[in-house]
C-alpha cells in the first residue's frame, strides 16, 4: 500500500541544496511569494492543493551583498525523495539481483536500502526526482500568474513552462557536487590512461543519455581500430595504386553493418545494469513552445492548448519542405563552384610545376570543407526555427522532424561531392584527397568549436567573476555562493545532438569511401581519443550540469546509423564492382557483373 502524503514532514535539519531557481531581476514580490508557496506547499486534512498542484519541495533563498534575492535552492527531504522515485518510476537492483520498479512500500527488498542511508538515490536521480515535481506544477483555479497578468493560465498548465515563457523564470539547472566532480574529473579526464571510461560513475552523476553517448563514443573508437590497423598497411603498400581496394572495400562493409548490431546487445547490457532498460515511459506533455487555441485533450481529458494537424502539415510541406529543397540545391550550387576551383587549381599545377603549385591543389578542398561547416551551422538554426514554427505538440515529434532536416542537408553537404567524384568523374585520385581534406579539416574545426573556443571563453569568465566574489561577504558559506554565482553564469549544454551529429558524419566518411583512403579509420580514432577527454572536460568545466534524464538506448541516432550502414553497403558494392580486378572476372557480360553486385549487396 502507497505511503500516504500527509504523512510527510518538510522539516530537514541538514537543508543539501540540489537545484537552483533563477528568476529575473525585479520580480513581483506577490508572483516569487506565490511561486514559492506552490513549490513548498504539501496536502494536508482541509487543504487548498492537492499533490498534483504542489511540490513539496524543501526551498531556501541565496541572499547576497549585491541584493541579489532572485536565487532560490531547492532540495528535498530523504522521504519526501523516496516517494518521488516512485512517482517517475525508478527502476533499482533488488536483494536477489532482480531488477524491479521502485516503491516506497518495499524499500528494505533493495539492495544497498536502508533508512539512514541518503545515498541509496544518487545526486542525478534526486535532481531528476526534483525537477519531475517542478516540471508537474499546475494551476488549478488561477486564470494569471499573480502580478502578471498577461501570463494567462488554465487547469492543468505547467507553472514553471508558463513562467519560463513569460520571462519571469529565468532559468531552472542542478548544482555540481564538487567533491564528487573532483574525483569523476581525475577518473574520467585527469590523466591520460588507456582504458575504458568509468561509464557508471558518470552515470550515476550527470544520467543515463550522457553516459550513453559516452559510451557509443568509446565503444565506435574500439569498434574503428580494426579499420586502423588494417589501413595503416593498406596505405603504405598500395599507396599509389587505387583499384586495389575490393578487399578493403569488402570488410568495409561487413564491418559497418556488425558493428551497429554489437552496440545495440551493449546498450542493453549497460542500460538494464543502470536500470532504464525496464522504465515504463512516461506520458508525454506539450512542449514550451506548443501554443494554441484551448480545448479538451480526448486523451487525458484535461483542458490545454489544441492545434490543428491540417495546419502543421500545410507548414510542413507548403514551406518546410520547399525551403529545405532549395538549401540542397544551394548545397549542390556550391559543390559544383568547388569543382571549378579544383580545376583551376589543376590547371595552375600544370603549368608551374613548383612546390607552392603542389600546396594549392589542396586550397579548394579546405575552403569547401570550411564553407560546408559554415553552411551545416547556418542551416541548423534556419531547421531549428522551422521545426519550431511547425509548432509540434510532443518535444519527441519536434526532436524527429530536426533530426530529419538536419541529417538531410549535413549528409548531402557533406558526401554530395564524394559521391559524383566516385561515381561521375571516376577519379579515385581526387576522391581520396577530397575525402581526406574533408574529414580532417571538419575534425580540426569542431574541435576548436565544441571544446577548445568554449574552454578558453569559461576559463576567462571564472577568473573575472572569482575576482569579483573575493570582496564578497555573505552570512551563508561563501563557497556556496560562489559556486551558485559561478554556475549561473555558465553555459547551458543543450543535449547529445550535435555530438551524435559529429559521430554519424564520421562514421559517414569511413564507412563510404574509406577503401581509397584507408587512413580515414586513422584519423577518426585519434579524433575520438582527444574527443573524449575534450567532452570529458567540456561537462564537468564548461557547461552547468545538466539534468540527468533516464533513457533506454541513442534513440533516433540508431535508426540514423543504420541507414548510413545500408548506403555504405551499397555504395561499396558498387565501388567493388567498378574496380577493375572484378571487371577482369566478367570481360564479355557487363549485366552478369551488375546482377552479381546487386546479389551480394
Amino acid at each position: 500500500m502507497a505511503e500516504s502524503w500527509s504523512f510527510l514532514d518538510t522539516f530537514e535539519p541538514n537543508f543539501r541544496p540540489l537545484v537552483v531557481i533563477e528568476l529575473a531581476k525585479g520580480t513581483k514580490e506577490e508572483t516569487t511569494e506565490w511561486f514559492i508557496k506552490r513549490i513548498v506547499d504539501k496536502k494536508a486534512n482541509g487543504g487548498e492543493y492537492s499533490m498534483i498542484f504542489c511540490a513539496q519541495l524543501l526551498v531556501k533563498p541565496l541572499f547576497t551583498e549585491n541584493g541579489d534575492e532572485n536565487i532560490y535552492l531547492v532540495g528535498a527531504s530523504h522521504l519526501r525523495l523516496l516517494l518521488g522515485a516512485e512517482t517517475v518510476g525508478l527502476v533499482k537492483e533488488c536483494n536477489d539481483n532482480s531488477m524491479r520498479t521502485f516503491t516506497y512500500s518495499s524499500r528494505k527488498s533493495f539492495k544497498d536500502f536502508a533508512d539512514d542511508n541518503h545515498n541509496f538515490l544518487t545526486m542525478a536521480e534526486c535532481q531528476y526526482i526534483i525537477k519531475h515535481e517542478l516540471e508537474n506544477l499546475r494551476a488549478k483555479d488561477e486564470k494569471m500568474i499573480p502580478g502578471y497578468p498577461q501570463a494567462k493560465l488554465y487547469p492543468g498548465k505547467s507553472v514553471v513552462r508558463r513562467l519560463l515563457t513569460s520571462g519571469v523564470l529565468v532559468q531552472i539547472f542542478p548544482l555540481h557536487d564538487r567533491e564528487e566532480l573532483k574525483k569523476l574529473s581525475h577518473s574520467w579526464y585527469g590523466r591520460v590512461k588507456v582504458g575504458y571510461q568509468p561509464l557508471d560513475d558518470v552515470r550515476c552523476y550527470f544520467g543515463e543519455t550522457i553516459a550513453l553517448y559516452f559510451g557509443f563514443l568509446e565503444y565506435f573508437t574500439f569498434a574503428l581500430i580494426p579499420m586502423a590497423v588494417i589501413g595503416i598497411p593498406y596505405y603504405v603498400f598500395a599507396w599509389e595504386d587505387y583499384d586495389k581496394y575490393v578487399m578493403f572495400a569488402t570488410f568495409n562493409l561487413l564491418w559497418s553493418t556488425v558493428i551497429l548490431e554489437v552496440w545495440k546487445r551493449i546498450c542493453a547490457i549497460m542500460t538494464y545494469r543502470w536500470g532504464t532498460l525496464l522504465m515504463k515511459r512516461q506520458f508525454e506533455e506539450p512542449r514550451p513552445g506548443f501554443h494554441g487555441v484551448l480545448g479538451i485533450n480526448p486523451v487525458t481529458g484535461r483542458e490545454e492548448p489544441v492545434y490543428s494537424s491540417i495546419k502543421r502539415q500545410m507548414r510542413i510541406y507548403l514551406v518546410s519542405l520547399p525551403f529545405v529543397c532549395l538549401c540542397l540545391y544551394f548545397s549542390l550550387y556550391v559543390m559544383m563552384i568547388y569543382f571549378d576551383l579544383e580545376q583551376w587549381a589543376l590547371d595552375y599545377h600544370e603549368e608551374n610545376e613548383s612546390n607552392f603549385s603542389s600546396l594549392m591543389l589542396f586550397v579548394p578542398s579546405i575552403i569547401y570543407a570550411v564553407v560546408i561547416e559554415i553552411m551545416n551551422r547556418i542551416y541548423r538554426y534556419a531547421a531549428e526555427f522551422l521545426t519550431s514554427w511547425e509548432n509540434h505538440r510532443l518535444e519527441s515529434s519536434y526532436q524527429n522532424h530536426l533530426i530529419l532536416k538536419v541529417l538531410v542537408f549535413n549528409f548531402l553537404n557533406c558526401f554530395a561531392s564524394l559521391f559524383y567524384i566516385a561515381f561521375v568523374l571516376f577519379d579515385m585520385k581526387l576522391l581520396r584527397q577530397s575525402l581526406a581534406t574533408l574529414l580532417i579539416t571538419s575534425q580540426i574545426l569542431n574541435q576548436f568549436a565544441e571544446s577548445l573556443l568554449p574552454y578558453w571563453l569559461q576559463k576567462r569568465h571564472k577568473k573575472r567573476m572569482t575576482k569579483c566574489m573575493c570582496s564578497l561577504k555573505t552570512d551563508m558559506d561563501l563557497s556556496l555562493v560562489e559556486q551558485v554565482v559561478l554556475e549561473k553564469e555558465m553555459g547551458t549544454y543543450f543535449g547529445t545532438f550535435d555530438d551524435y551529429l559529429e559521430l554519424f558524419l564520421q562514421f559517414g566518411y569511413v564507412s563510404l569511401f574509406s577503401c581509397v583512403y584507408p587512413l580515414a579509420a586513422v584519423f577518426a580514432v585519434l579524433n575520438n581519443i582527444t574527443e573524449i577527454y575534450s567532452d570529458a572536460l567540456k561537462m564537468c568545466r564548461v557547461y552547468k550540469r545538466p539534468f540527468a534524464e533516464p533513457t533506454a538506448n541513442i534513440g533516433v541516432w540508431q535508426l540514423a546509423f543504420e541507414t548510413m550502414s545500408v548506403i555504405s553497403v551499397v555504395t561499396n558494392c558498387i565501388l567493388i564492382g567498378m574496380s577493375p580486378q572484378v571487371n577482369a572476372l566478367f570481360p564479355d557480360s557487363k549485366m552478369d557483373l551488375i546482377l552479381t553486385v546487386a546479389l551480394v549487396e
